[in-house]
């Protein structure tokens, strides 16, 4: 498998331990606590990757995007942790934050714009100062107005220390190198380098089970969300660490080591 590219891809060498935290849909409670419990646990060459789907779903969103970033802090002030220890992958929920930040580019603004408001954005439009019915109004009016309307969702985000770069700064995929894990937020296709996943990386479909065994060499592939809403699931290759926070249920992370061994499973 040729290596994608780092700017799009992190690429985590050979870590001692390889800790990932499942979707957590603004569960930030929840997320405090496993913070707790990693930090504790947290050695020099490990790994730390959220696996998307950090906001969305629940109104929490500066407060849940705040603590990432404050736990991110905490464990680079650990001694021999890197800014690169720490990864963020890119859910559907960032997803749609960052095309709905260009939705002036849609070809029919107002029904991507309805279609996101049903997936869940609308959380994420409050929490940064948007209102769903002026976005309506503009999508209505023509791109000069739904620029404008974008461009103060932005100012509304750079209020807030360290968002904007949070979400620019999102990975699609990360991976062990030499091959051991692989890490998405909610799918992958056999069939397609990392390259080539597109869409695929946040929104699923097909079958994620062990069909995807040996995938670019590597022997486990782990995402942190189910779309279907399956929970934990942990076969020979893949991993599955959705408790279904958000919806009903509890916050997951996983302990792997290099070569994709399950360590642990914590729960909150």
């Amino acid at each position: 498998m040729a290596s994608p590219d780092t700017v799009r891809f992190a690429r985590l060498g050979q870590p001692r331990r390889l800790w990932a935290m499942g979707a957590v849909h603004c569960e930030v409670a929840r997320l405090s606590a496993l913070h707790d419990t990693i930090l504790e646990r947290f050695r020099v060459r490990d790994r730390m990757v959220f696996l998307g789907n950090l906001v969305g779903r629940g109104t929490a969103i500066r407060e849940t995007v705040d603590e990432a970033l404050r736990f991110r802090r905490v464990l680079m002030s650990l001694p021999g942790v890197l800014a690169d220890d720490i990864v963020f992958l890119r859910g559907q929920q960032e997803e749609m934050w960052q095309k709905l930040l260009q939705l002036q580019f849609a070809p029919e603004p107002l029904s991507v714009l309805n279609w996101m408001a049903s997936q869940g954005v609308s959380e994420t439009l409050a929490a940064y100062g948007g209102r769903l019915d002026e976005g309506r109004a503009a999508a209505r009016d023509g791109a000069v107005q739904v620029t404008r309307w974008t461009n103060s969702l932005r100012e509304g985000m750079r209020r807030f220390d360290g968002h904007t770069s949070f979400f620019a700064a999102l990975k699609r995929a990360a991976f062990t190198d030499p091959p051991g894990v692989v890490l998405v937020s909610a799918g992958l296709d056999a069939t397609q380098p990392l390259q080539a996943q597109g869409d695929r990386f946040w929104w699923g479909g097909g079958a994620f089970d062990d069909g995807l065994a040996g995938y670019g060499g590597h022997r486990r592939i782990v995402r942190g969300f189910d779309p279907q809403g399956g929970g934990l699931q942990i076969t020979e290759a893949i991993a599955t660490l959705d408790g279904n926070a958000g919806r009903s249920g509890t916050l997951l992370a996983g302990l792997f080591d290099p070569a994709g061994e399950v360590l642990d499973v914590l729960e909150a």
